[in-house]
């Protein structure tokens, strides 16, 4: 199901379908990626197998969410090429079974979809559609060192706030903020 659509992505749910699958153990399976996800179990990838599993992970952990959050694939709308990943959650906690009150923009992008803006563009979609919700703030947390997801923060008009560890069992993050337009 289509989520959100820009002018060159279309955001939807990753399926069953084996071309998802492929596509997601192919991101993830790769340490230039996985190694900026802090310890996640599972990660990286070491059999195609695991696809299916983390695509059950996170549809459990959105299943409650009627749609406003989730973990969604970004589709090149003129190749039908999936660029990677865009998510919008709850943060979780110090406590990582506890979601927070903060919300949580981020992306993961396969290497050949790198440098062609479609974070950016995914992410400011997700942030237009949560901020016409209601959310004031909304928050992208980068591992220290990760240049490039620290760009598209800046790009998306995000204010850095410095390291915080409030979040993902207390992992020391750089946290990028922004607010509601009129907020």
């Amino acid at each position: 199901m289509t989520v959100l659509t820009t002018e060159r992505l279309s955001l939807r749910d990753w399926t069953d379908d084996p071309a998802d699958l492929a596509r997601i153990y192919d991101i993830y399976r790769r340490s230039e990626i996985t190694r900026w996800l802090g310890a996640v179990p599972g990660l990286p990838m070491t059999d195609p197998a695991q696809a299916v599993d983390r695509l059950r992970v996170w549809r459990e952990r959105h299943a409650a969410d009627h749609g406003r959050y989730g973990t969604w694939a970004i589709e090149v709308r003129d190749t039908g090429l999936v660029a990677g990943t865009v998510l919008l959650k709850p943060l979780p906690g110090r406590d990582e079974a506890v979601r927070t009150v903060d919300i949580e923009v981020g992306w993961h992008l396969h290497p050949d979809s790198w440098g062609k803006g479609y974070a950016t563009e995914a992410a400011r979609a997700l942030l237009a559609r949560e901020f016409a919700a209601g959310t004031r703030e909304i928050y992208a947390v980068v591992s220290p060192g990760n240049e490039a997801s620290m760009a598209v923060c800046r790009r998306l008009g995000m204010t850095h706030v410095g390291r915080r560890d409030d979040w993902y069992g207390g992992e020391l993050l750089e946290t990028f903020v922004l607010a509601a337009p009129g907020a």
